[in-house]
């Protein structure tokens, strides 16, 4: 379709797909909550408020931008194989099975999920041209583990070495202030990822069900893992060790969730929870402040998720949606594992690298500097940045003697 006034007929996928397509939009949209309650009691009690405020307005954002034309720049049939065009801008001429929101990163998603994409016709790279039709036997990426993870945790990675370290790390303590956010952060993303992983499915079919059980299955084993290895070099099971573990699993099973069997879940959630343990131990030896370990979960799982689903993956798990794929090195595809190889060193270099690049750029803006001074880090961004507060904290030397009745 080459002109704006083109119409793309609705294929008709039953009233069971569009319901299913519906519920599952909304089992993301509770991870934005459960993202910003993860981080917030991750945070100082100081930046709690700011922490959630941060995902809300990301929702909003890229809700406005996907419309706009973020859409348009990942799936517009007439575009490159480096990135889309305006096709779609507004989306218009689209039916509604686009509309379930995704934070997409332009163009490594056009490169991994549109039907020219180049990572996704790694092994035909000359079928992407306009007269050709793509083979569409490429990198094998089911729900994110390089546009979404890898491409977010190689950016964090940039943003904490723009930032520098933390004001008196050697002198103050930087636990997180609040365990229970945390859990209850964990609690809705490991609910809303049924939503983001057997969602990509894109209809109810037997091969989103195994999506669903496959992260759910990875996210209990890495959960596990992780609380495991603590355990071995600490003597001690934290609760933030479980719900990092858990998080770490969901990023690590993304990428394969529809490609492999329930014990390959196993095993990779499990080497998730170990290597992004490691990942995390990494800030502390080579001296980047990953606060909330962005790079440490997300660049590291999203890393070795799509390694892992190039070992895993197995052609009979897409049969049950009728696909077809050549499967990874355990159906004998060893050339599967190159692929997925390029694709996460090509997407965490550009992200990093354009990252670092815009980050620069904005800093020496004038009104857009990136580090608080030195008071208004002391202070918190609650405080300075909205002028709110998560919580009205009493003095230390509060010895409890009020009368209720005398506040109101």
């Amino acid at each position: 379709m080459s002109n704006s006034s083109a119409f793309i007929a609705p294929v008709d996928h039953g009233s069971a797909s569009t319901g299913y397509m519906i519920i599952n939009a909304a089992l993301v949209f509770l991870m934005i909550p459960g993202i910003g309650f993860f981080y917030s009691g991750m945070s100082r009690s100081k930046n709690a408020l700011s922490m959630i405020m941060i995902t809300f307005l990301t929702c909003s954002i890229v809700t406005v931008q996907w419309v706009a034309f973020g859409f348009s720049l990942t799936f517009s049939e007439t575009g490159s194989a480096v990135i889309g065009n305006c096709q779609f801008c507004g989306l218009i001429n689209v039916d509604a099975r686009s509309l379930p929101l995704t934070a997409s990163q332009i163009p490594v998603s056009d490169w991994t999920w549109s039907a020219r994409g180049w990572l996704r016709n790694l092994a035909c790279l000359d079928t992407i041209a306009a007269d050709k039709t793509p083979c569409q036997f490429g990198v094998l990426d089911f729900a994110g583990g390089g546009p979404v993870h890898v491409c977010s945790g190689f950016s964090g990675l940039a943003y904490s070495m723009i930032l520098g370290r933390r004001r008196r790390m050697r002198s103050e303590s930087f636990r997180p202030h609040n365990m229970t956010l945390v859990f209850l952060g964990t609690a809705l993303l490991w609910f809303g990822w049924f939503g983001f992983n057997a969602g990509s499915a894109l209809d109810a079919t037997p091969r989103a069900a195994m999506a669903g059980l496959t992260t759910t299955i990875a996210t209990a084993s890495g959960a596990l893992a992780w609380c495991l290895w603590d355990m071995i070099f600490s003597g001690q099971m934290s609760g933030l060790g479980f719900c990092s573990g858990a998080v770490a699993a969901l990023v690590g099973i993304t990428p394969g969730a529809g490609f492999v069997e329930p014990w390959a879940a196993i095993v990779i959630g499990a080497l998730s929870g170990v290597l992004c343990n490691l990942g995390c131990r990494l800030k502390g030896l080579f001296g980047f402040d990953d606060a909330l370990d962005a790079w440490g979960i997300h660049g590291v799982g999203g890393f070795f998720g799509s390694i892992l689903t190039g070992i895993f993956a197995q052609k009979v798990i897409t049969t049950l949606d009728g696909s077809s794929i050549q499967g990874g090195a355990i159906d004998g595809n060893w050339i599967q594992i190159a692929y997925q190889l390029a694709s996460v060193v090509t997407i965490g270099s550009y992200s990093f690298i354009m990252t670092f690049l815009i980050l620069l750029a904005l800093d020496i803006i004038p009104g857009l500097h990136l580090r608080p001074t030195e008071a208004d880090e002391a202070i918190g961004a609650d405080i300075t940045e909205m002028g709110e507060m998560a919580y009205e904290l009493l003095p230390q030397n509060f010895n409890g003697d009020f009368n209720p009745k005398s506040e109101v």
